[in-house]
């Protein structure tokens, strides 16, 4: 790779317009693979090696990709003046293959090889879309040759790659994928240039947003883009890879255990406890649809559905107060209560950084709270994993009898789940789609109650057809370190690990003596 010191901006463009079929060599020229330490991920293999005099380099499937990519736009042979067809991939992958290291590549190559091109990215969130696609974009748009040529924008809202000199016919765009937000993926047209659209884990993106898209495919040399595990053998990224659509699209099948940079220990890990059949193996590791339909354990729909009913009071059902606590620096210990379905009057409470002591003294304060309310805990739900251990001790000392909860204890149903944990969000899941009620909140992070309960996939065990929750760790480095933990989640699973009694009518009676004339269902304020 030439360096940018070395060549004049004339000589950059007119080498740039060089690779105009070529991508992959494009990427060759324009990164510092064999100087820059931070991109050392992997030895080019052959021929790639060979061909560039390159040590480093993309991932062979990557190099694929690109070479395929390069040899339809030569066969498209768009003059600048009359449409071609469409030129779309969709690409199926197991976990961790760097797909959004090539998503950034797409976006160099066509906005520095197309004058007034215009593109749209998004992901499945708004969290993904942000702390992993954009991000990634930013970190090889710093290195790159052409880091002059176009302003990075980062702000919320406005994530935006946009030439200098023709900033609003010559740029790419980052936009949420929420169904409400589908007209900002229509009109978007470069008759004499390039229209194109990248959906990153396109199995969560809507079907309308689909839809839309459409129109930006009918000028010029477009373009479209569509990478994601396979989670769901429905939808329009389904019918891409396998069904109706599949004619129309350049489709890929990535396995992980093809690609040099995945973690083979962790894999072959899955491969023993769901077997190579699985849906999760599937879906993870062989880029392979599921059988069973969904790899989403809690979904979209039902928490919509939750978020958006009305709360109905009923004055026996037993007050719940779940606590998760916090293991790490960036995770929250918190505290949530629910009445019977009722989890939306009183928002939980989130805390960075607490010892065990401040913990145990918090949650006191919220049992006072409901006692000053007339109102009596029937259950105290604790989990009592790791730090969590000296909390319950604690309370016990102090006189409370808090039911500790083991996440990775066995299951009461173990005909059906493997752990506590799974049990707990299954339950929680059943009363989700039937008669919780639901609040939309954010974690201090910014991370939605939504995305945390409907982000984590699930498979069954090998042995036994065993519900099996993904694990914490897996689903973070899957997402990305900007989702964060499902604390609030989490909170919420453990007021469902077990039934509880409801109080005694003189049990309440003993609870609100002196606040008798106090009706805390009528406190509206705490439901705005």
């Amino acid at each position: 790779m030439a360096s940018r010191d070395t060549v004049p901006d004339q000589e950059l463009a007119d080498t740039i317009a060089g690779f105009y079929e070529d991508p992959l060599g494009y990427v060759m020229f324009m990164f510092p693979w064999d100087t820059e330490k931070s991109i050392q991920m992997v030895e080019l293999q052959e021929p790639y090696k060979s061909r560039y005099n390159c040590k480093y380099g993309p991932d062979l499937w990557a190099c694929k990709f690109l070479d395929d990519w390069g040899a339809k736009i030569k066969e498209r042979g768009f003059d600048g003046e009359h449409a071609v067809e469409p030129i779309q991939f969709a690409t199926t992958s197991g976990h961790g293959i760097g797909k959004t290291v090539l998503v950034a590549f797409i976006i160099k190559f066509i906005l520095d090889t197309r004058p007034y091109s215009r593109g749209t990215v998004t992901a499945m969130t708004d969290t993904q879309l942000r702390t992993k696609t954009w991000a990634e974009l930013g970190k090889w748009h710093k290195l790159s040759l052409t880091e002059h040529w176009f302003k990075y924008n980062t702000g919320r809202g406005a994530m935006s790659l946009t030439s200098y000199e023709h900033p609003q016919t010559w740029r790419c765009d980052a936009q949420t994928s929420r169904e409400e937000n589908s007209e900002a993926f229509a009109g978007q047209h470069a008759a004499n240039a390039t229209s194109f659209y990248i959906f990153d884990e396109a199995s969560g993106v809507p079907d309308k947003i689909f839809d839309v898209r459409e129109g930006g495919t009918t000028d010029g040399e477009p373009m479209t883009f569509d990478f994601g595990n396979p989670t769901r053998n429905s939808g329009r990224f389904f019918e891409e890879c396998e069904g109706r659509f599949k004619h129309r699209f350049i489709v890929h099948r990535i396995d992980s255990r093809s690609v040099a940079i995945t973690n083979k220990h962790r894999i072959q890990k899955w491969v023993e406890d769901y077997g190579e059949d699985s849906d999760y193996v599937k879906v993870r590791v062989r880029g392979i649809f599921p059988a069973a339909g969904t790899m989403q354990f809690i979904p979209t729909a039902d928490v919509d559905a939750a978020m958006e009913r009305e709360i109905v009071m009923d004055r026996s059902a037993p007050l719940l107060i779940g606590v998760d606590v916090a293991r790490f620096g960036d995770d929250d210990s918190v505290i949530w209560a629910r009445i019977g379905d009722d989890a939306r009057s009183f928002p939980p409470d989130c805390y960075n950084g607490l010892d065990t002591v401040q913990l145990v003294g918090k949650i006191i304060a919220k049992i006072q709270f409901f006692r000053n309310l007339g109102m009596k805990v029937s259950g105290l739900f604790v989990d009592g994993g790791g730090v969590g251990g000296g909390v319950v001790d604690q309370l016990r000392a102090l006189g409370y009898a808090p039911i500790e909860v083991m996440f990775g204890g066995g299951a009461t149903d173990k005909n059906t789940y493997r752990f506590k944990s799974d049990e707990m969000w299954g339950n929680m899941a059943a009363r989700i789609k039937t008669h919780l009620v639901l609040p939309t909140i954010r974690d201090r992070n910014g991370v939605k109650l939504k995305e945390q309960l409907t982000q984590r996939e699930f498979g069954y065990t090998k042995l036994g057809n065993k519900v099996h929750l993904e694990a914490k760790a897996d689903m973070k480095e899957r997402l990305g370190s900007g989702a964060g933990s499902p604390d609030l989640a989490d909170a919420l699973a453990t007021t469902f690990a077990a039934e509880v009694a409801i109080a005694r009518p003189e049990e309440l009676a003993a609870a609100s003596r002196g606040v008798q004339d106090f009706d805390p269902f009528k406190l509206d304020w705490l439901r705005s």
